[in-house]
């Protein structure tokens, strides 16, 4: 059997065992199964119907979508980097092949599968709507598999190379920040244009006339094109292909040799004690520094409350660019309380098996409400001062400084209502984190549909319970902002009341539902 064989095969049976798994795992893989379908056949219309549009405008599109192509190949499996172990040169490196070998066999991984197929259909929905000659859809046959070709070794090269240091925190650290920040960027062209900056159909020419002389840009034109520059383009295209097919190879067989860096010593930084002066000695104070040491090292948590600014950030831009409103700081800072609250929604999966030693010492309902309250006490630390910066920063941004206090006291009520309700889904929809090699693993295999019901759930109950005093701000009646922090202290000692009852009584529940195999 050849190792293409061999491989698509070995990918095949791994997507298969998933139907062989529990009900939440079958459930997940036919959902991603349907995901894909749809967004493969929805793409492929969408491409398609270019044809009915001008010449130049589905040029323009075209290139800027196999642009947009590339960079997904490079940013997502970076993001997946810890949950896919054919990512990881180290998970491979005693394996019985030749480098070259097993390149092959890691490409042929990396285009079986669900979701490459959908990327490789819409790329053909392109070629439909773009082809006009019989040259553009020859050319435009072999243009789309090099331009797939293209993104599936440059996705290669980039997570091989960088393989080492995304093993270490800091490296994991960065890509986080590095993730989010594009994100933010892709963002400026939306906000760009809803603002009026200019003509829509000018920035996606001048756009696409950037991108024309990109690898992307040249199979786009290509399909277009269908003639002998056509023909160069695809010579030169296939040559970098080649070329980057083996700097990879090269870097795969040095990522196979070197020392895993994440191994070495690490220093051991002297704590100072801080909690220490204002809690006694006791339980309360050994979880606030824990959940302290969390957010300080974990990514995960430092992508949630970037996240959290970063969403706030290009809401009050675009709130700015069509008229604002004196309640629009009011909703922007809940949004952000939102945002942080929804982070306690799963308060024990970041422990984990370990979770086990704090059920130990529980011993009864006031344990568990005590562990809960230490994490949203160290959650509070945090994120009071820095609502505070939000209310300022958007009412000042809009143009509403008169609302910057009543957004700061409805935020720090809409984050004692997060608290609260994030207290009852933690212990009604627990779920296991995944470990900390990547930091946007949401759970684990086979609970994803917990994780979502527990995000929509969670979302809906903060939102419903933030109304009684949203919607009297909304219409003017800033009085009603002085009761929200008191509100927001009452929905937290009351879901904390009663997801100390619920989460006592399921504790051998809850330990199972966050020690899954991962």
């Amino acid at each position: 059997m050849t190792t293409v064989a061999l491989f698509a095969q070995l990918k095949l049976r791994l997507l298969a065992g998933n139907l062989r798994g529990d009900l939440q795992r079958k459930l997940g893989f036919i959902f991603t199964l349907v995901a894909a379908t749809g967004l493969a056949a929805l793409g492929f219309f969408l491409s398609s119907l270019l044809r009915f549009a001008p010449a130049d405008i589905a040029s323009s599109l075209v290139t800027v979508f196999f642009s947009a192509f590339l960079v997904s190949w490079m940013i997502v499996p970076l993001m997946l980097f810890g949950l896919d172990d054919t990512l990881d040169p180290a998970k491979l490196s005693l394996f019985p092949l030749r480098t070259r070998t097993l390149a092959i066999g890691l490409f042929t991984a990396s285009v079986t599968g669900v979701w490459p197929a959908a990327m490789l259909i819409v790329t053909f929905g392109a070629l439909v709507g773009l082809a006009s000659s019989a040259g553009g859809w020859l050319l435009g046959i072999v243009a789309v598999l090099l331009q797939f070709a293209l993104c599936v070794v440059t996705s290669r090269l980039i997570t091989t190379a960088l393989s080492s240091a995304l093993r270490t925190r800091r490296g994991r650290d960065v890509l986080a920040v590095a993730a989010l920040f594009v994100v933010l960027l892709s963002q400026l062209p939306n906000l760009l244009m809803n603002s009026g900056f200019g003509d829509p159909a000018a920035m996606l020419h001048q756009m696409a006339a950037v991108l024309r002389w990109t690898p992307p840009g040249m199979t786009a034109h290509a399909i277009s094109d269908g003639g002998l520059v056509a023909l160069a383009e695809l010579a030169f295209v296939a040559l970098l292909v080649v070329v980057l097919a083996w700097l990879w190879i090269k870097a795969l067989s040095r990522a196979l040799v070197t020392p895993d860096v994440s191994t070495q010593a690490a220093s051991v930084r002297r704590e100072s004690g801080l909690v220490d002066r204002f809690l006694p000695d006791g339980p309360l104070a050994a979880v606030v520094t824990k959940e302290l040491k969390y957010i300080r090292r974990e990514p995960r948590f430092r992508v949630g409350w970037f996240s959290a600014i970063v969403v706030t950030v290009v809401l009050s831009f675009s709130f700015t660019q069509n008229g604002s409103a004196p309640w629009t700081p009011i909703v922007l800072t809940v949004a952000g309380a939102l945002m942080i609250g929804l982070q306690s929604g799963n308060a024990f999966g970041i422990d984990g098996r370990s979770l086990w030693m704090n059920a130990v010492v529980f011993g009864s309902e006031r344990g568990v409400s005590t562990d809960l309250g230490g994490r949203h006490l160290a959650n509070a630390v945090i994120a009071v001062p820095l609502l505070a910066v939000i209310a300022l920063a958007t009412g000042l941004f809009t143009g509403q400084p008169a609302s910057i206090l009543p957004a700061m006291l409805a935020g720090w009520g809409a984050l004692g209502i997060g608290l609260g309700v994030g207290s009852v889904t933690s212990v009604v929809l627990p779920y296991t984190v995944p470990d900390r090699m990547n930091a946007f693993t949401g759970a684990a295999p086979g609970q994803g549909g917990q994780a979502f019901a527990s995000s929509m759930g969670a979302m809906v109950g903060i939102a419903l319970l933030t109304l009684p005093f949203v919607l009297p701000l909304v219409f003017g009646l800033y009085w009603v902002c002085v009761f929200a922090p008191f509100y927001g202290v009452l929905a937290e000692a009351l879901g904390r009341k009663l997801g100390a009852k619920i989460g006592f009584a399921r504790t051998p529940e809850l330990l199972t539902a966050v020690s899954k195999a991962t």
